[in-house]
């Protein structure tokens, strides 16, 4: 099994979806004038513009969502991970992924958007509806669906489940098997309660854990002030190669940088727009902006918190790809969330394996329920026309907690496989979507922009763009003019 897993891996995760990641981020971030840059201001207005509806969440409650899945295991677990097999220099691939990922996750929210539907009185939408709708070209739409299922129902939630087990019983000494069976029994409270219940939670939870976890990195790296500028020549000099030691790992460093980063900030995954779908906005590109700051917060705040605690502590070993070490600072520890919780360890003696086991329950936690929502997003569209969705989906919650139980007593390497798996195959079929739909996603943000300079809030009118099979938006236009009429 592992190698078959070890197999589809390397094919997947050949340099050419890294290529393609980074190509495609450049290519929409050049289209759209780098609005990463330009429109940061709009980002953050539109974050708590919007309010929730019957049919959809708040602007902030999808971003919550679409946060909750980005800020997980890979923010603490992953980062470790890639310094761990990369060294330092990964750390800049992973910022360069995110700032041109924030371009590919604005393509992506915003088709999203354009092409959503009501389905049972809420939003759905993604990949495999803009891919139905956009591209007309259902197979591929549904192989999509699939993929994501399997992706999210299968194979994801183990590594959420197994790095929270982990850390629960190197922290507190609990069994895994005890940490899931809790795992999921709160899992099921939440998420049984619908999108609604994910939402609410999420918009409270996950602010709340990302800043606190967030300061704790800012204090350890005050107590460390005079090395920071050291941190940052390791950094840029390792992910060049121009530092000596890590010369050799340098194609390492950007393999796992740009894999570790997409794997936690999920920009051109797919996992994004289904959240972004989910929202209650005037305009397509007022989400978009939206979901392209959540990557920001995502990679350029939390990820770098793990990468500058452990670099500027020296709590990590380097692996140099053949059974031996690079760097080998702290003996015998794998890469992983023992190098977080060392690295807290060096302000608090004691507490560092407490509060990382902690944080990273509450950030794999809030991605699990964010995993339930992307798989039943698909399954919902997969089921469109089977007249009793309520027990699809609860089909689909139950293989979720089975999965997220099971996670949590499988061996770490093999969850971290089957995720690689699941995150690689979707990067691929939504990267290729998007770029086909250019046309489209750049048209939402020139249309916004053009509203923007004409001092009115931009409204979304698809006929406008020439943007066909946007029912949804005609619909609530026309219902919109029938309103203003009888008023």
């Amino acid at each position: 099994m592992s190698q078959i897993i070890n197999f589809l891996n390397n094919i997947i995760w050949s340099r050419a979806l890294v290529f393609l990641c980074l190509g495609a981020g450049v290519f929409f971030s050049v289209m759209m004038k780098f609005p990463q840059v330009r429109l940061i201001r709009d980002m953050v207005d539109q974050l708590f513009a919007g309010e929730s509806s019957d049919e959809g969440v708040s602007s902030f409650q999808s971003f919550a969502m679409a946060l909750g899945g980005r800020v997980g295991t890979g923010n603490i677990a992953g980062v470790a991970t890639a310094i761990g097999l990369g060294g330092p220099g990964a750390v800049f691939w992973m910022w360069a992924i995110a700032f041109l990922g924030a371009g590919s996750a604005y393509v992506e929210a915003a088709l999203a958007q354009v092409w959503k539907e009501e389905i049972d009185g809420e939003y759905r939408g993604g990949p495999s509806y803009f891919i139905e709708k956009g591209l007309g070209q259902k197979w591929y739409a549904i192989f999509f669906a699939i993929s994501t299922i399997i992706a999210m129902g299968f194979f994801l939630p183990g590594v959420q489940a197994n790095s929270i087990a982990s850390a629960m019983s190197n922290a507190f000494g609990i069994r895994p098997a005890f940490t899931g069976i809790v795992v999921a029994a709160l899992l099921g409270l939440i998420i049984f309660g619908g999108v609604k219940r994910i939402g609410r939670v999420a918009e409270v939870i996950v602010p709340f854990m990302a800043i606190i976890y967030i300061i704790i990195a800012i204090i350890i790296i005050i107590l460390n002030i005079g090395k920071i500028p050291a941190v940052f020549s390791l950094i840029f000099s390792s992910a060049f190669g121009a530092q000596p030691v890590f010369g050799a790992i340098v194609g390492q460093a950007v393999m796992m940088g740009v894999k570790r980063g997409i794997y936690s900030n999920e920009a051109g995954q797919g996992t994004g727009p289904m959240a972004a779908a989910a929202a209650e906005v005037s305009h397509p590109a007022k989400q978009g902006l939206v979901q392209a700051f959540s990557v920001y917060i995502d990679t350029l705040f939390v990820c770098s918190a793990t990468a500058f605690m452990i670099i500027i502590t020296g709590m990590y070993n380097v692996a140099d790809g053949v059974g031996g070490f690079v760097t080998e600072n702290i003996p015998g520890i794998e890469a992983g969330p023992a190098f977080t919780q060392m690295a807290v360890d060096t302000l608090i003696p004691g507490v560092g394996r407490a509060f990382v086991a902690i944080a990273l329950f509450f950030f794999a936690f809030t991605t699990l329920m964010a995993y339930y929502y992307y798989a039943e997003s698909n399954v919902a569209y997969l089921a469109r026309n089977f007249k009793n969705h309520k027990l699809v989906f609860n089909i689909t919650r139950v293989v979720l907690l089975v999965m997220t139980f099971y996670g949590s007593i499988n061996t770490a390497g093999t969850a971290w496989l089957l995720g690689d798996v699941g995150v690689g195959l979707m990067a691929w079929l939504n990267i290729i979507a998007i770029i086909l739909l250019t046309k489209t996603g750049v048209a939402t943000l020139r249309d916004y922009e053009e509203q923007k300079a004409q001092g009115i809030d931009p409204v979304f009118d698809p006929r406008k763009l020439g943007i066909k099979n946007a029912e949804l938006w005609v619909k609530k236009l026309n219902s919109k003019k029938s309103t203003e009429r009888i008023s």
